[in-house]
């Protein structure tokens, strides 16, 4: 599975940001990452499902939908109907494996994607048994709620577990790596074994937001 760049619109301009994703979008960009904070699970309050319909409606890449919320399960329907088409849920906040399980399944019966995040300080074995369960695993390489932080650089032992999990256990997972990744330094996680990574601020901080783009996939060439 090729490498790709998700965009994470959280970094873009709020008052602009059909024109950044839109530059993102015609840079390359398949996926795009949306991150959904309820300031409750987090500390920060974004987006919404609608949000996502509007992208929907105008953008054909796919939608990458993070859950940075407690009782997820509430909104998946929501998020599904507003056009997802990957939902992922963080381990932290539901915790029961059975209950992850069970809104794995949800997700997949909307014939949506569905994902599992950990934030850095949960270890991989707290969702070793359950990562069958899931098309994608989101590995948290910073603290989960805020943008523009450093790279957690013990974060990328976490993502060699996971595809070594992968690959025990035959399973064609996404792994995802949302946090602190720039042009230095995205090679790390992607030779670890991340096949999907969010970029930023590295990509709306910078002039060109296209060029910033395609910099970053240079790197993973």
């Amino acid at each position: 599975m090729a490498t790709k760049i998700a965009p994470s619109i959280l970094a873009a301009n709020i008052l602009n940001l059909y024109d950044d994703i839109s530059k993102v979008v015609a840079a390359g960009a398949e996926v795009l990452h949306i991150d959904i904070m309820d300031g409750s699970f987090v500390p920060a309050i974004t987006f919404g499902a609608n949000v996502v319909e509007g992208l929907r409606k105008r953008c054909e890449a796919t939608l990458d939908v993070h859950l940075m919320i407690a009782h997820p399960s509430n909104h998946i329907e929501a998020f599904a109907n507003a056009g997802a088409d990957i939902i992922t849920v963080h381990y932290e906040a539901v915790v029961d494996s059975d209950k992850l399980a069970e809104i794995s399944k949800k997700i997949r019966k909307l014939g949506v994607k569905s994902g599992i995040s950990i934030n850095p300080q949960t270890p991989v074995s707290e969702i070793r048994d359950i990562i069958k369960n899931f098309d994608l695993v989101l590995i948290m390489t910073v603290v989960a709620g805020l943008g523009g932080q450093k790279y957690i650089d013990s974060c990328t032992a976490k993502i060699a577990e996971v595809a070594e999990i992968a690959r025990d256990v035959s399973h064609d997972l996404i792994i995802e790596v949302d946090g602190g990744v720039s042009a230095d330094n995205i090679h790390v996680p992607a030779n670890a074994g991340a096949n999907l990574i969010v970029a930023g601020s590295a990509i709306f901080g910078a002039d060109d937001i296209g060029a910033a783009f395609v910099e970053l996939e240079s790197k993973l060439s």
